[in-house]
């Protein structure tokens, strides 16, 4: 972990302590999670991306660790300051993340693309022969008159 990430990380945590000791015990306030999961999860998501080059972004492996660190992070801050997690707040942050980081990446993580054409071909020219075959098999019964009276 980079030394501008891991004094980050701490600073976070200092916030995240007060924020509990400060907080009523029976409520999350919503407002101020909202607030420290943009202000403390998203900053460290962003400085942990713009460490990644950009055209792997779509990438899983190389995005799983940093993603599973956000996903640890807005947890966290949800137990310590007594929210729900899963919840909408968390929904709208992710929706935002996706749109602003993944929006190019296709659903599995790849670019979709064509087969090779040694398994293309034969879908094409199967049922290409088929066709003339069949073709050729009525035109030519069609010239026989055998047994018609």
């Amino acid at each position: 972990m980079a030394v501008g990430s891991a004094s980050l990380l701490r600073a976070g945590f200092v916030l995240l302590m007060a924020a509990h000791v400060l907080q009523s015990v029976s409520a999350c306030n919503r407002v101020y999670y909202e607030r420290m999961i943009n202000d403390f999860c998203l900053a460290k998501f962003k400085f942990d991306m713009g460490g990644l080059e950009q055209g792997l972004w779509c990438s899983w492996p190389d995005t799983m660790e940093i993603y599973e660190g956000l996903t640890n992070c807005t947890y966290q801050v949800a137990l310590r300051m007594d929210c729900f997690w899963p919840n909408q707040i968390v929904d709208r942050f992710f929706m935002q993340v996706h749109r602003l980081y993944f929006h190019n990446c296709a659903l599995t993580g790849r670019l979709l693309h064509d087969p090779p054409i040694s398994i293309l071909a034969p879908f094409i020219a199967v049922p290409v022969l088929i066709t003339l075959l069949m073709t050729a098999l009525v035109v030519w019964r069609s010239k026989r008159t055998e047994g018609v009276l």
